[in-house]
C-alpha cells in the first residue's frame, strides 16, 4: 500500500511505502532571505511533514541538499549542524544547482524510515 501525504495534482510533498517516507524537495518561505532564515524554514519544513509522516530527524536515511551558488555552503551546514541530531546524521549530498524560483537560496529532499 502507498500513503500519500499533501496529495495535489502534480506532486504529493511525502508518499509512505511499507516503513519508508520519501519527501519532495522542500523548500523557503521566505524568497530572497539569506542562506541562514531559508535553511531555518527548510529545515523546520522538513521536521513537520516527517511529524505528519510519523516520523522525525533521527530516522533520515538521506538527504539531498541543493544550493542555487555553492558559496552558501558553509552557513547552510551552519544551521544544518545545530539541526542535525549528533550521532544521528544521514548519509547526504549537497550540490549546486538552479532552483525553480530565482529567490530560493536551498532546496531539501529527505527520506526517512518511519520505525
Amino acid at each position: 500500500m502507498i500513503q500519500r501525504i499533501d496529495a495535489g495534482p502534480r506532486m504529493s510533498e511525502a508518499t509512505i511505502h511499507a516503513d519508508t517516507v520519501y519527501c519532495a524537495g522542500q523548500v523557503p518561505e521566505t524568497p530572497g532571505a539569506d542562506i541562514g532564515t531559508q535553511t531555518r524554514e527548510v529545515l523546520a519544513a522538513i521536521d513537520a511533514l516527517l511529524a505528519q509522516a510519523g516520523t522525525d530527524k533521527t530516522r533520515i536515511l538521506q538527504a539531498q541538499v541543493v544550493l542555487a551558488d555553492i558559496g552558501d555552503f558553509a552557513g547552510m551546514n551552519a544551521e544544518w549542524d545545530r539541526w542535525v541530531v549528533p550521532g544521528q546524521a544521514p548519509a547526504r549530498a549537497t550540490i549546486e544547482g538552479r532552483l525553480a524560483d530565482p529567490g530560493w537560496r536551498i532546496e531539501i529532499i529527505v527520506t526517512a524510515a518511519r520505525i
